[in-house]
């Protein structure tokens, strides 16, 4: 089971172990991408029908986390500033 995704939110590490973290955005989706480099990887969650989000991640980390299409991940956004632009 899946832990709630509000502030604080606990995540799942390493099989049975879960930590807390401080980052307030949390997104949970699905991952249905990943595309591996030489030293990246570049992940696609899909949160909802028609909205995805994607993340380059070290080609370690995405190895480490184990990632499999269609698995239950988090992208975990924690920025000091955010810019919005228009054209």
């Amino acid at each position: 089971m899946w832990p709630d995704t509000g502030a604080g939110t606990l995540v799942a590490l390493f099989a049975e172990k879960y930590m807390k973290i401080s980052a307030r955005n949390t997104l949970p989706g699905i991952v249905r991408k990943i595309e591996p480099g030489a030293v990246n990887a570049e992940v696609t969650l899909e949160l909802a029908p028609n909205l995805s989000i994607v993340s380059v991640i070290t080609l370690a980390a995405a190895r480490s986390l184990q990632l499999k299409l269609g698995d239950r991940a988090y992208a975990v956004i924690k920025a000091s500033s955010v810019m919005v632009g228009t054209d």
